[in-house]
């Protein structure tokens, strides 16, 4: 069942792209036919500041525009839901209870084809992994002069994962505890360094391509590529019982945040003195 829930959303992600893919041209000429509409025209015209205002949060060019709007709603959304979760874990409420059902039932059902399966989906956000790719990327951005780029990756991935373990040993969660167990890991358990680590890497890396490629299509891809890894790892640490659901959703959320925190500084950085060469060059 697990494994026949993991090949459906990847088929059904698959197909969506290509559905897309293939009504590109379609999409966009409803998408004006609507713009378009009498109605439409009209409520445009009543609430013109407002989507001015909005047009203007939704903008790619412009100090406060799309990236900055985006960052912050992911920003302040990601930290909300790391809070509440780690109330939970503290206080010890009704998640906790959950928590320990879905580890409970994923332990008795676990395969060995399935266990190998997700061993090697969670290798992909082990430290020597993420530390390879890090260290991949970062040489390919000094040999481009892309510094800024170069930056936000050091912010987002060595400093996101020292405080990863800041964060483990602050609340000192112990790991799910079996007499067979999968794995064997002693660290902390909240939060868990995989769903962060797969969340700041692959996070990074979609956002990289989106601001890289201009054709649409390639950025849903990329989006959807990485979300999806970053669940199927996310799975494979509750799966292989060395984290509880918790411990997983609050990986995610804390990455996202200190993700969004990374590309909004290093991004007003970089237009910041975009700004200030302009002006001394006029």
């Amino acid at each position: 069942m697990i494994l026949l829930g993991i090949l459906s959303t990847v088929a059904a992600l698959a197909w969506l792209w290509q559905w897309l893919v293939r009504h590109e041209t379609d999409v966009r000429h409803r998408w004006a036919e609507l713009a378009t509409h009498p109605r439409v025209i009209v409520l445009r015209t009543r609430f013109a500041p407002l989507i001015a205002f909005l047009q203007a949060r939704l903008s790619p060019a412009g100090s406060l525009g799309l990236d900055v709007t985006i960052g912050a709603i992911i920003l302040i959304g990601a930290s909300w839901i790391f809070g509440k979760i780690a109330e939970d874990v503290v206080t010890g409420d009704p998640l906790t209870a959950v928590d320990r059902e879905i580890a409970v039932w994923l332990h008795l059902h676990a395969t060995p084809t399935l266990t190998e399966a997700l061993k090697f989906i969670s290798l992909l956000a082990s430290w020597p992994v993420v530390m390879g790719i890090c260290l991949f990327l970062a040489l390919y951005f000094v040999r481009e002069r892309s510094r800024y780029h170069l930056l936000a990756l050091m912010l987002t991935i060595p400093i996101g994962m020292l405080m990863n373990g800041m964060l483990k040993y602050a609340f000192h969660r112990s790991r799910p505890a079996w007499d067979d167990p999968i794995l064997m890991i002693g660290s902390f358990s909240f939060p868990s360094g995989h769903a962060m680590a797969a969340t700041l890497l692959y996070g990074f890396l979609a956002a990289f391509v989106v601001r890289k490629v201009q054709a649409w299509r390639w950025r849903v891809l990329a989006v959807l590529a990485a979300v999806l890894l970053i669940v199927l790892i996310g799975f494979s640490r509750l799966y292989l019982g060395v984290h509880y659901l918790s411990d997983v959703l609050a990986g995610m959320a804390a990455g996202s945040a200190w993700l969004a925190l990374c590309l909004i500084a290093v991004g007003a950085l970089r237009r910041h003195r975009a700004q200030r060469q302009g002006a001394g060059s006029t």
